[in-house]
């Protein structure tokens, strides 16, 4: 049986697909340097009027990041990335709508859990020593990411025997780890990691076979592809104009169950998943007759 809710801290999140959509994350990212939009909220008060935009356009989910992750990138300190995140935690805790986190230091975890985030998005999958340590006892939801390498190196020559099977095995361990912490499966979602440590080949298989993935291992699925260089490889625009391509991905991975979409353009891909909902509805709920 599939999952109803995600425990996710202060909230208990809907995941039952006969009745809405899938869950929208709109990403708020606090870095001069993230692949797509990095610079440009250089200011809390641009952090929080994007945030309140997202809430109007029907957002679901906030996820914070204060690192960045793209390919190549060079880590941040502990300190500078909590100089980052916390004041817009702080700003944004009563705003009505979760607060998910994307890091993968355990000091930073702990600090982001003691001012109420309700998700940790951890791109690690809490493989970092004290990661699993550093959540066990809170109540917050738990998104575990797969990711081959690190991300100064990921895409320079990723492999694998087979992607499918590799990434079920890696879920496969990391939710047994989590077990043995003392986490609840209520508390947790997965990511396949589309474009960490992956070709477009990689990518693509993924994608058509995130159902099959997301039945093995029975927890809600999270997908993000959001402007991502695969739609870039796929269609040949640059990061600015990969709207449609995002779109077309996320109804895809929808298409596939899953149950979070991770994007960066909140207002169209919240229009896109409704029509596509009210329109498999109707496809299943109509009778034809010969």
């Amino acid at each position: 049986m599939k999952p109803s809710t995600l425990h996710c801290g202060r909230y208990r999140l809907p995941l039952d697909r006969t009745r809405s959509r899938p869950l929208v994350m709109g990403i708020l990212n606090v870095t001069p340097d993230s692949f797509s939009d990095g610079g440009r909220l250089h200011s809390l008060e641009l952090v929080v009027s994007r945030a309140e935009q997202m809430i109007a356009e029907g957002v679901d989910i906030i996820d914070i990041g204060g690192e960045s992750s793209r390919p190549g990138v060079e880590p941040v300190s502990l300190d500078e990335e909590l100089r980052r995140v916390m004041p817009v935690l702080y700003a944004l805790r009563d705003c009505g709508k979760p607060l998910s986190v994307d890091t993968y230091k355990p000091e930073v975890m702990r600090e982001v859990i003691a001012a109420d985030a309700d998700m940790i998005n951890d791109i690690n999958g809490f493989r970092a020593p004290g990661a699993l340590d550093a959540v066990a006892d809170a109540d917050c939801g738990l998104c575990i990411m797969h990711m081959q390498g690190i991300p100064q190196s990921m895409q320079h020559d990723p492999r694998y025997d087979d992607v499918l099977q590799d990434i079920q095995e890696f879920f496969h361990e990391r939710l047994q780890a989590a077990h043995q912490a003392g986490i609840a499966r209520e508390r947790l979602c997965v990511d396949p990691g589309f474009g960490f440590g992956k070709t477009l080949e990689h990518n693509l298989i993924l994608l058509r076979h995130l159902g099959q993935l997301q039945s093995k291992l029975n927890l809600p699925l999270l997908a993000g592809l959001s402007r991502k260089s695969m739609l870039g490889s796929i269609t040949g625009k640059p990061v600015e104009t990969r709207l449609a391509g995002s779109l077309a991905a996320a109804l895809a991975a929808a298409a596939q169950g899953a149950q979070i979409i991770r994007v960066h353009d909140v207002a169209e891909t919240v229009d896109a998943l409704n029509v596509w909902q009210a329109a498999t509805e109707v496809v299943a709920a109509t009778t034809y007759k010969e």
